[in-house]
Order: structure tokens, then sequence, then C-alpha cells
């Protein structure tokens, strides 16, 4: 069974069942799945990220996936990287003609290929840095004005923020036209959802269950590779509180009910990102989380066929 949507993308706030609804429908339409979560690239961070590699089993398969576990912990991933990756991987499940599966809940990942843009990745130029360093704040928001129109007041208010502006832009006049052009895709998006109370109970009672299958002996171990309490705080809220714990700035309850309240305010903010893409004309299509595996299936494939006779 092969979709002419060429990418079929499952969204939706944190603790609703995505990577199991995705991995029971790449089952069922021959499908491979790649990641669109921007901590799950990092090895050795499993637990607090949420690697429920158990979802990729399906009546004794294990469903292909991608983006998963490519980075070392300490390191840092980005849009740009994500964008280089997913074309990749994107291109080998192709190559295989299976239909692509999108899955995850960064918001920003999935629009950045919904939206067809490409970030260009622009080197550090060590030299010019010299040289825009030793000059006062005036002169380079000058050259910079003979770069670009000046719309973006942040760029000038911060000094760092201000050379690297110059930087992408001195680079943008010196290689002329670039091609950032990102192919575009016969996507269909289904996002999962219950209502607010169901996904707080989900979220308390999924940090719960982590933090009882070794959440927090994941973080100390991750502590005793030489990773820094500072750099782990960096990888965001499960990493962030139970290094404050673990340092002693935080004790166990104060973790818990703080990363709780985090992780309820994060899926708000998810849902935010969610309505803004659709308020964008980006189509969602709502699965009701409460059904069956079976019945979002059907539903799904109804949709698609639906979409496809379009």
């Amino acid at each position: 069974m092969n979709f002419k949507q060429g990418l079929i993308i499952i969204t939706g706030p944190t603790a609703t069942g995505k990577t199991q609804f995705a991995s029971h429908l790449a089952y069922k339409i021959n499908a491979e799945i790649i990641s669109a979560d921007s901590r799950q690239v990092y090895k050795k961070m499993d637990i607090g990220t949420g690697k429920d590699f158990v979802d990729y089993e399906v009546r004794g398969f294990n469903i292909p996936y991608y983006l998963i576990d490519i980075k070392e912990p300490g390191t840092k991933y980005n849009v740009y990287e994500f964008q280089k990756d997913f074309l990749k991987s994107y291109h080998s499940i192709r190559e295989k003609n299976k239909n692509v599966i999108l899955c995850g809940g960064t918001g920003m990942y999935i629009e950045s290929v919904l939206k067809g843009y490409k970030l260009i990745q622009v080197p550090i130029n060590s030299e010019k840095r010299k040289v825009w360093e030793s000059q006062t704040r005036e002169e380079l928001i000058e050259q910079l004005s003979k770069l670009k129109q000046m719309h973006n007041i942040s760029d000038i208010t911060n000094r760092k923020r201000l050379i690297r502006a110059l930087e992408i832009n001195s680079y943008y006049s010196e290689q002329g036209k670039i091609d950032n052009n990102f192919p575009t895709f016969n996507s269909i998006v289904f996002g999962i959802n219950f209502d607010r109370p169901q996904i707080r109970k989900r979220i308390t009672q999924r940090l719960e269950e982590r933090l009882k299958n070794g959440m927090i002996e994941e973080v100390e171990d991750l502590l005793k590779t030489g990773i820094s309490a500072e750099n782990l705080i960096y990888y965001g809220l499960e990493y962030k509180f139970v290094t404050l714990y673990l340092t002693g700035q935080l004790t166990y309850n104060e973790m818990f009910n703080k990363l709780n309240t985090a992780i309820h305010q994060f899926a708000k903010r998810q849902m935010t990102w969610f309505r803004r893409m659709e308020r964008q004309d980006i189509k969602i299509h709502w699965l009701d989380g409460y059904a069956s595996i079976e019945e979002k299936i059907d539903r799904a494939l109804s949709l698609m066929k639906k979409n496809q006779n379009k």
C-alpha cells in the first residue's frame, strides 16, 4: 500500500501515545518512522527523553526508526541538522518503496518540513570576528544596515547577536544566490489529543513511572561521564530538575512537583504551537486519544484515502 501523500505526520502534545500509534500504522501500511523529537537524537538519554523502544515492536516485528541515538550527549543539535538528516532518512526509506511517517512533538521540526524552508548553516569567520570585536556598536550597526533592512531590533541590542548577524549577512553577500530550497511533500498531518485533565493525569503517571524505572540513575551516569551539570540542564525539563536534585539544590519532593508542573506547561505550549500552525493553514486531523489503536488506524486510513482521491 503506497500513498501519494509522500509523507504522513503524527504529532500532538507529550504523553498522548504518538509513537505507539505511529508504529501500528507503520506496520499496517509498510512504513518506517523518522523521529521529530529534538532530544531523542542523543545517545544514553533514554528515560528522560521518553525513548519507549517497546512501542516500536508490533506483533513481533520491530518497526525501523531514524534520528534516534545519532548524537553524543553533551553536543547540541539544531533545526538545520534535523532538516539535513530528515531528507537523508526520507530518501533512504522511499528508495525501499516504503511509506514514510514523521512522528514527534517538536513543532519546530515538523513545521520546518511542512513549510518547505531550509536554513543555511553559515560558518564562523574567525578573522572577520576579530575585526568586528574591535569596532564600536555604532560602526557594526552601520555595516549591517548596508547588508540588510533593519527589521529585527534584537539583532542590534545584543553585541554578540549583532556580530553574528553581520557574519551571516556578509556570508550571503559574498556567496551571491544561495540555493536554500527545501523540497515540498504531499503530506497529511494527524494529531493525537486528549482533554486537558487527561493529559495532565497521563503526564504525572508517566513521570512517576520514569522515576521508578531509573531516570535519576540515568542522569547520575551522565554526570559521571563528565558532562557538566550546566550542560545537562540545557537538555530541558527532566534533565534540569533531576540535576538540580542531584546537586542538592532541590529536595526530591520539590524536584517532582516542579518537574511535573513544568511538563504540564510544556504540553500546553505544544498545543499553542499546533494551534498556530492551524491558523497558518496547516491542516491537522485530530484523532481521539481515547479511541483504540484500531479505531485510530481506521480513521487515519479513511482520511488518507479521501485525501488521495482529491
